[in-house]
């Protein structure tokens, strides 16, 4: 029987490069995850960022992770529960197979057969279970920064923010155009906020009850 190990790797291997490419890499490789402190282009402001240090330090992208890898760890355990227990069932098939009638066994075989196709369909909606959170995880991440940055552009005067990596388009950059630290560092504080505000509406709740 497939090891359901393999299945969730890959998943969450695919979940860190899905997060990487859908949010940071447009079709034409000029899309945004940058933003603050502008220099002017013309007549355009334009600013660029690190992707890869925003994912590096964005402490939300950390969290979602973490809970990627401990709902996978998860779902893994309960594969292998079911495969456990269905391996049991065929150990004991096969030691007492001798001493059953041909029918007996014929009955045992196809429901073993059926159990296992079964954990089969159990496998595949596990990894589908995933993956819809992966792309929930994806939705949040996008929604998150390119709201932080539409609100900070807006605010100063910013008409153009580009991903500045090896391997994008943008070859040359003026370091003073860099704001990666800058936008780090405004992303995490309104995630702490978001979180202390989880934390109080919580503690409301309760002492209301």
């Amino acid at each position: 029987m497939k090891n359901i190990s393999l299945v969730l790797n890959a998943i969450l291997i695919v979940a860190v490069g899905v997060l990487y490419y859908l949010h940071f890499a447009s079709t034409n490789k000029t899309t945004g995850i940058t933003e603050l402190a502008a220099t002017d282009g013309g007549d355009y402001s334009v600013v660029y960022i690190n992707s890869d240090s925003v994912l590096t330090n964005y402490h939300f992208f950390k969290d979602m992770q973490a809970k990627l890898q401990e709902k996978g760890n998860k779902l893994e355990t309960e594969y292998q529960n079911r495969a456990q227990g269905l391996q049991q069932e065929v150990n004991d098939y096969q030691r007492t197979a001798s001493s059953l009638t041909i029918g007996q066994a014929k009955a045992l075989e196809e429901n073993l057969l059926k159990k296992q196709q079964n954990l089969r369909l159990y496998q595949e909606s596990l990894s589908q279970e995933l993956m819809k959170e992966e792309a929930k995880m994806n939705q949040q991440l996008y929604d998150k920064i390119t709201a932080y940055l539409s609100d900070y552009s807006l605010k100063n005067g910013i008409d153009i923010v580009v991903k500045y990596n090896q391997g994008s388009d943008v070859l040359y950059a003026n370091k003073g155009m860099d704001v990666t630290d800058v936008v780090v560092e405004g992303l995490n504080t309104s995630y702490k906020t978001e979180l202390s505000g989880k934390t109080v509406s919580s503690d409301s709740i309760k002492n209301k009850l």
